[in-house]
């Protein structure tokens, strides 16, 4: 994925860490050279806070998975981490999924609070000002409440907007009321970015920003599955395509990514598809072995297999996962291709169409 740097696995799923995750780490270390706080301390706390936020989207995965509902991904962000589910979470299945989160950090929360207090300490938030080896707990505790309280906000792309959605969905269906919550976190962005003006607080500003395009997106992601909804992968494949074979030179595979608008190549050994050459990793051949290197050398022999079938919304969660090509396979038969440029002008003509039929009705 784009920006990502290093990755793990955690109870089976890939938890990927986006390059301004690391940027707010060395941050933290930062400032923490400067304080009361040890070495060994502030790496402690740094660990912690990556817990922290980990076990908040573990707790929607393993929630999701009670329902049925696979994690395709977590991404780790600056403000928090990012689970991508397999399919949009019914109502009342989102309510409890987004609700598992928040949920864990009060727990880790209380439970750090509790041990605080236990041992003649108290949690304030000035310790973040004066951090030692000693207020670490505290610190963690306040960390976690935080953490919880923050994501409850009611807002995209916070828990507490997807509470909301589930909450108002049961009524107005969800696309009515994803825009809705997106009007209330717009509304906080909107306060938020201007007490941050008028106090030249960056962070509140930065905050805004965040709510602000996470409502955006939210819409928009809403917006597609709705268009989704009901097309099978058939509806929106290409069937008119080129193939390579897996003897073909980097430069006669060059030559077809120019003669053509395809920018994915299935890759064939006899009738058997053996991998997927796109255009990415065509160019990367063609610099690292020149022209002459073949295509078995360069494509991807772990690629995407859907059936023409299967669920448009589906399937383009397990090709958005691994790329932006699939290739469809009926009774491993190449039958067609799966691309986020072709969805993308299938997406258009259906809201076309859907929109001429409003305008006729």
């Amino acid at each position: 994925a784009p920006g990502v740097i290093g990755v793990v696995r955690v109870f089976g799923v890939p938890v990927r860490f986006h390059f301004t995750f690391w940027l707010v780490a060395v941050w933290l270390i930062y400032i923490g050279a400067d304080g009361k706080q040890s070495t060994a301390g502030t790496a402690i706390y740094i660990a912690a806070l990556f817990l922290s936020v980990l076990l908040h989207e573990l707790g929607h995965a393993l929630t999701a998975r009670r329902f049925g509902i696979g994690t395709v991904e977590i991404v780790m962000l600056p403000l928090g981490g990012l689970s991508r589910l397999e399919r949009q979470p019914q109502p009342s299945e989102e309510f409890w999924i987004a609700l598992a989160g928040p949920v864990v950090n009060l727990v880790l929360g209380g439970a750090l609070l509790g041990w605080t207090v236990a041992h003649g300490g108290t949690p304030l938030l000035a310790h973040w000002q004066n951090a030692t080896d000693d207020n670490l707990v505290a610190r963690l505790a306040v960390a976690n409440l935080i953490l919880a309280l923050f994501n409850l906000l009611p807002a995209f792309p916070m828990d507490g907007g997807r509470v909301v959605r589930a909450l108002l969905a049961g009524r107005r269906g969800v696309e009515r009321a994803t825009r809705l919550t997106a009007r209330i976190g717009t509304g906080l962005a909107a306060a938020g970015a201007l007490y941050g003006l008028l106090s030249a607080n960056f962070l509140f500003i930065f905050i805004a920003f965040f709510i602000y395009v996470g409502a955006t997106q939210e819409v928009m992601a809403t917006t597609t599955q709705a268009m989704m909804r009901g097309a099978s992968v058939n509806d929106a494949m290409i069937t008119d395509f080129r193939v390579l074979s897996h003897g073909n030179t980097i430069r006669e595979a060059a030559e077809l990514l120019l003669a053509t608008s395809q920018q994915d190549f299935p890759v064939l050994h006899g009738e058997q598809v053996v991998g997927l050459l796109n255009r990415s990793s065509l160019l990367k051949a063609l610099a690292a072995d020149g022209p002459e290197g073949y295509v078995a050398g360069a494509m991807d022999r772990e690629f995407v297999r859907l059936e023409p079938a299967m669920d448009l919304g589906v399937a383009v969660a397990e090709m958005t996962a691994s790329g932006n090509c699939a290739l469809v396979f009926k009774e491993e038969r190449l039958v067609g291709m799966l691309t986020s440029e072709n969805l993308s002008e299938f997406l258009v003509l259906r809201q076309i169409g859907a929109t001429r039929q409003q305008g006729e009705g």
